[in-house]
């Protein structure tokens, strides 16, 4: 798979869009720190001088890249559906959508759940990750105040398994699959919220001695 990155097709004339698509790709298929702007230009067809005619370079592309994914899961936290009602039910729209979001912007989330801090983007990109994880486990602690969720569990606890287990979808989903992001969505609601509902409390096991 890493062989073909640096083999073009045929040339074409990119757009920035166009082009940090094909940059979020390589990115994702060679790392980011393996990846050189020659790999880019080499994946689009395009010249090194041709990119530099819309990036200053490949952070800003890392950048970009990521910022689609951000973009798309802030504005989501902003939809009605996550700003008014009972928090349990802000909490399953904001858990079906991220599941959508994810499935829509799949190269992008990957690329900013992959980032390990290396550079200042990165790690603007890491504090971005934490905020979406406060503001989860936020609505969470809301609907454990109003009484419809578990009280036994740490809030910060339940956000980070929850939202794990929707951040795998990046490493194993795909598009043309059988399963839709309805049915992702659907399995993902059910295994939370029956784990999670006041009806089917599981007790804690301590080790023993």
């Amino acid at each position: 798979m890493g062989g073909r990155v640096g083999q073009p097709t045929h040339r074409k004339a990119y757009d920035a869009e166009a082009l940090l698509d094909v940059a979020v790709r390589v990115f994702n298929e060679r790392g980011y720190d393996g990846t050189s702007m020659d790999d880019v230009a080499r994946a689009a067809g395009i010249t090194k001088a041709s990119i530099y005619y819309h990036v200053s370079g490949k952070e800003e592309l890392l950048e970009r890249g990521m910022r689609r994914g951000l973009d798309a899961l802030f504005g989501m936290l902003d939809e009605p559906g996550a700003q008014s009602g009972a928090a349990e039910a802000r909490l399953r729209h904001v858990l079906v959508r991220t599941v959508e979001i994810l499935s829509d912007k799949l190269p992008e989330v990957a690329l900013l759940l992959r980032v390990r801090g290396n550079t200042p983007i990165e790690r603007w990109a890491l504090e971005q990750r934490r905020t979406l994880t406060r503001r989860m486990a936020g609505l969470i602690q809301e609907a454990i105040d109003e009484g419809t969720l578990r009280a036994d569990l740490d809030a910060g606890l339940v956000a980070r398994l929850v939202f794990g287990m929707v951040n795998s979808i990046v490493e194993w989903y795909r598009r043309e699959g059988r399963l839709g992001p309805d049915d992702v969505a659907g399995a993902i609601e059910s295994i939370a919220f029956s784990g999670l509902g006041l009806s089917s409390p599981i007790p804690h096991r301590r080790p023993s001695a």
